[in-house]
């Protein structure tokens, strides 16, 4: 059980941290929040990116069926990241609406 928690924290800490870096890197507000799904499915399957280019149909395919089985603490964890990417939006809007200029 700690571990879960541990699990959560951290992946909302490093989301929140990375994306607000990419955020005020390239200057846009939701980046991290729009690619998550896709960094998502490279932690998830063990599928080569290669192999997206090469056999897209069977590689997405498998990627799925191997995000429907992930368990339901899983899913949690990676929920707790997309919602780390999401609040760094909302932290660098906020941030730029109060005239906070970022790089």
């Amino acid at each position: 059980m700690v571990q879960a928690v541990v699990s959560v924290l951290l992946f909302f800490v490093l989301f929140f941290g990375i994306s607000f870096i990419v955020n005020m890197l390239f200057r846009q507000t939701w980046l991290l929040a729009f690619f998550y799904p896709i960094i998502v499915l490279t932690i998830v399957d063990n599928i080569s990116i290669g192999k997206y280019f090469t056999q897209f149909g069977s590689s997405i395919q498998v990627a799925f069926e191997n995000l429907v089985q992930l368990h339901v603490m899983d899913v949690v964890i990676l929920s707790s990241g997309l919602a780390g990417a999401i609040c760094s939006g909302i932290v660098i809007k906020m941030l730029r609406v109060r005239g906070y200029q970022m790089f």
